[in-house]
């Protein structure tokens, strides 16, 4: 990656189609390619197993990849770029998380497996890092189109936005759901920016307290403000509280700034996050 935030790290699985974003003077350089590399598909039985593939396609066809680092039954999820372009920071910080497993995969317990999804909507990210590329390419906020609360249209701040026509009417929605249905993972964490905080999520039944826990050790290791729940403008239809629904603990990582990644502190929280659903 280029630009003033990335580390000193060359993020070596991001090669291919490149999408640039101009954010007042700051280009960035961000993957969207399909391809597998060599060093992601060659473990031993000493070496966590790497693998990397495209789950789905956004509206416009580009890619959407995870990159999964171990193979053990507790299965922890992060997803960057729901947000696009608009957020492109959360994109940026997963792939310094990429390319960190890649070069430190040894620090995943042999009972645990990392799955980072850096940008689930290319689309917004082709977008460039104004307000349209918050949205898909139909114009839905992505983060209105999931089965918690759905209504076809939701609130942003102070505005109406286009939730779509059903939940997970939207291909990265949907890619989400199937993603997250066929591997139950025990937890996810969601990237955005820029409100400096980590929120439990909730849905009909009130905040699922399992969140909370998850939460607490990211916040705390991490330095952000806990927030139990969002009240700052009322949503509907977000992924974390479609989460929350089918019992899956889910939080929102919210970055200080739509710039920064904020890396050694988001470092922290990963590994207490780690560590803490490594305790029996």
């Amino acid at each position: 990656m280029i630009g003033p935030f990335s580390s000193k790290r060359t993020v070596t699985t991001a090669i291919g189609i490149a999408v640039v974003l101009i954010a007042a003077g700051i280009i960035l350089i961000v993957s969207t390619n399909t391809q597998k590399q060599e060093s992601l598909a060659t473990p031993s039985p000493q070496t966590p197993y790497r693998t990397q593939e495209a789950i789905g396609t956004s509206v416009e066809g580009r890619a959407i990849e995870r990159f999964t680092y171990g193979n053990g039954d507790t299965h922890l999820v992060f997803v960057g770029g729901i947000h696009g372009g608009y957020e492109y920071n959360s994109v940026l910080l997963a792939y310094e998380f990429i390319d960190y497993f890649n070069e430190n995969i040894g620090t995943i317990p042999q009972s645990m497996s990392v799955t980072i999804i850096p940008s689930l909507n290319p689309d917004g990210v082709e977008k460039g890092a104004g307000e349209a590329g918050r949205f898909n390419a139909h114009s839905v906020d992505l983060n209105r189109n999931f089965n918690c609360k759905w209504k076809p249209t939701s609130t942003w701040r102070s505005k109406t936005v286009s939730a779509g026509t059903a939940p997970f009417s939207e291909p990265e929605a949907a890619v989400l759901r199937d993603f997250v249905t066929k591997t139950k993972p025990t937890a996810v964490v969601f990237w955005h920016s820029q409100s400096n905080a980590v929120y439990a999520s909730e849905c009909y039944n009130g905040i699922l307290p399992k969140t909370l826990d998850s939460m607490r050790a990211y916040a705390q290791a991490a330095g952000y403000p806990a927030v139990e729940s969002f009240d700052a403008y009322p949503i509907s239809g977000d992924a974390e509280g479609w989460l929350a629904s089918i019992g899956i603990p889910a939080i929102t990582v919210e970055l200080s700034t739509h710039e920064t990644i904020e890396w050694e502190k988001n470092l922290a929280g990963v590994k207490a996050l780690m560590d803490y659903h490594q305790t029996p």
